[in-house]
């Protein structure tokens, strides 16, 4: 099995703050597109422009770990402008990471491949 991290973060853009949300995606992109390990960093939006879906893939835990310094610095923002309905982890994680993830469904990997 890979020892990416891999986790998806689900949500509702709240009421008015569509732009909000526009700035901190491309603050957040930007930072992350930097960060050693990150491998797919992909936010999409629903066709009514209400929900919103980010696919996040690290290279490992440590990778994984270090995004959620980058995260913590815009958490504030995102938050104001985005309710989190769920976060799912697709990866088995340390109780360490599984612990910064209050709430979210884990998942474990029971077979497949990654290339």
């Amino acid at each position: 099995m890979s020892k990416n991290v891999i986790w998806a973060v689900e949500g509702s853009i709240k009421e008015g703050q569509g732009t909000a949300l526009n700035t901190v995606m491309h603050d957040m992109i930007e930072v992350t597109s930097k960060e050693v390990g990150s491998l797919n960093y992909e936010w999409t939006l629903a066709e009514d422009g209400s929900t919103i879906h980010i696919y996040e893939r690290y290279a490992d835990e440590a990778a994984a770990k270090a995004h959620l310094t980058t995260w913590g610095k815009n958490a504030a923002r995102f938050i104001a402008a985005v309710d989190i309905s769920r976060v799912v982890i697709y990866s088995s994680v340390s109780e360490e990471l599984k612990a910064s993830f209050a709430g979210a469904v884990m998942m474990t990997p029971i077979g497949g491949f990654a290339k």
